[in-house]
């Protein structure tokens, strides 16, 4: 199982993590909401749990824990910037159905 992070996506984070002048790393998860029955959840690590799967890109590390690394399996979560619009975008190959607006999913 292997969840990847882009360079667009590190340097964000790591920009994140350095004005927040402390932290680990982000934490991604899912939970239950939505139309669509899931949606994507981030938190800033200052603390590792026992469970915790750890992926990193250089100096940047993603924390997933086993519930949600099963829907995350083989994501690669980006950064973009389009126009005015930027945000991180989750190419997840799980993801069968979203919901219109794009603010949950269903595998």
């Amino acid at each position: 199982m292997a969840i990847t992070l882009t360079d667009a996506a590190a340097r964000h984070i790591r920009k994140n993590l350095e004005h927040r002048g402390k932290g680990l790393g982000v934490r991604l998860g899912v939970q239950t909401t939505g139309c669509s029955g899931l949606s994507y959840v981030f938190e800033f690590v200052d603390e590792p749990r026992d469970e915790d799967r750890v992926f990193e890109n250089g100096s940047v590390k993603l924390f997933i824990d086993p519930k949600s690394l099963v829907y995350l399996d083989g994501t690669e979560l980006d950064f973009t910037k389009e126009g005015l619009n930027e945000g991180f975008r989750f190419n997840n190959p799980n993801v069968k159905e979203e919901c219109g607006c794009g603010e949950s999913f269903h595998v």
